[in-house]
């Protein structure tokens, strides 16, 4: 809450989930999985911001989407209160999250999350969410820093800058590094990794991206101009908005901004980008896993193993002696990859021509 105004949250339902093929596919991506417990990735992150709306926390969700997850996302919702809009094409992060901030009051606080994320401290972040929203409200436009736990290659990195009340300025944006750097940037303690959660005031995000991205911010607002309810839908002109250059959020704005800020986040976060990573959050939370950190699903047998991922939904998974590999097999196909091989899923034919 800030100062007695609910924080809007902005659940985002991009992406097809390639790298956790075959279980994800883009008939029902990994957002809508009970990937981690009997709920999903997307039920769980409604779940992190309800329940608060009548003391002011936060206001019932916005939910971005593609039309083809409009019926699944309302299934999931379960009736709960929510708005959703409907993205007329995918154009990453930056158009989606603006299409929210465009159908919001200028002075509204939006707290952005993607639907796929796995936080296992949910105190935690609502602890980092109230102090993102302060310093959103005094227009900072504000990402949640992760506090790293290995030298990770595949996330981006905030560098923490000058102190601010619940936060810090983000001295440095740092693309996805190569082992090196990223044992440097754990050593130094002054990174963070870029979790893709932010805190906005609407109106900021609005006059940030028309400061940047002007022909997308004017597209973003024609579009909702020339948009239609439909009870608690809400449709964008996909012909406006067919003409947007798609960007991310943290290309288009966050990266030029003098206004970006961080709140650190240590909330046992996860992106569950690939088998590997999905792994790692089963074993720590844990769900299914042993005392040699293996993680088994369905029928499997596994004898002198260590660190293996097996999931399987019907035929019985045997494997003797092999340690750090993922061995999946869903809807017919069968996948085998190690751990480090993980975030090459998606490149697969059978991922990519789903």
């Amino acid at each position: 809450m800030v100062k007695d105004h609910p924080i809007h949250p902005v659940i985002l339902c991009g992406g097809s989930g390639t790298r956790l093929w075959p279980v994800s596919r883009k008939t029902l991506p990994k957002p809508f999985l009970p990937l981690i417990g009997d709920t999903t990735l997307f039920e769980q992150a409604i779940g992190r911001i309800s329940g608060d709306a009548s003391d002011g926390g936060f206001a019932a969700p916005i939910v971005v989407a593609g039309p083809q997850y409009g019926s699944v996302i309302e299934r999931q919702l379960d009736g709960k209160e929510h708005r959703l809009i409907v993205e007329p094409a995918a154009k990453n992060t930056a158009p989606a999250i603006a299409l929210a901030a465009a159908c919001l009051d200028p002075d509204d606080i939006m707290l952005v999350c993607p639907s796929d994320h796995h936080i296992a401290d949910e105190t935690a972040f609502r602890n980092a969410a109230l102090s993102a929203a302060h310093l959103a409200a005094q227009d900072y436009l504000v990402s949640f820093g992760i506090t790293p736990e290995s030298p990770e290659t595949g996330y981006g990195y905030l560098r923490r800058g000058e102190e601010l009340p619940g936060g810090h300025k983000i001295a440095r944006f740092v693309e996805k590094p190569d082992f090196a750097r990223a044992q440097t940037y754990l050593e130094s303690g002054e990174y963070s990794w870029n979790g893709g959660i932010f805190a906005f005031r609407a109106g900021q995000l609005i006059d940030e991206l028309t400061a940047h991205r002007p022909e997308m911010a004017e597209a973003v607002l024609a579009s909702v101009r020339q948009g239609r309810s439909e009870g608690s839908r809400f449709y964008p002109s996909a012909e406006v908005f067919a003409g947007i250059q798609g960007d991310s959020i943290d290309y288009a704005v966050m990266e030029n901004t003098a206004r970006a800020a961080m709140v650190p986040a240590d909330m046992g976060w996860s992106d569950i980008g690939n088998w590997a990573a999905l792994q790692d959050a089963l074993t720590a939370a844990p769900v299914g896993s042993d005392c040699d950190t293996n993680v088994r699903k369905g029928s499997v047998d596994l004898i002198d193993c260590s660190h293996v991922l097996a999931s399987t939904d019907g035929p019985r998974i045997s494997a003797v002696g092999v340690a750090d590999i993922c061995i999946v097999v869903s809807g017919g196909e069968v996948l085998v990859t190690t751990r480090d091989g993980a975030q090459l899923v998606g490149k697969l034919p059978g991922a990519a021509e789903q």
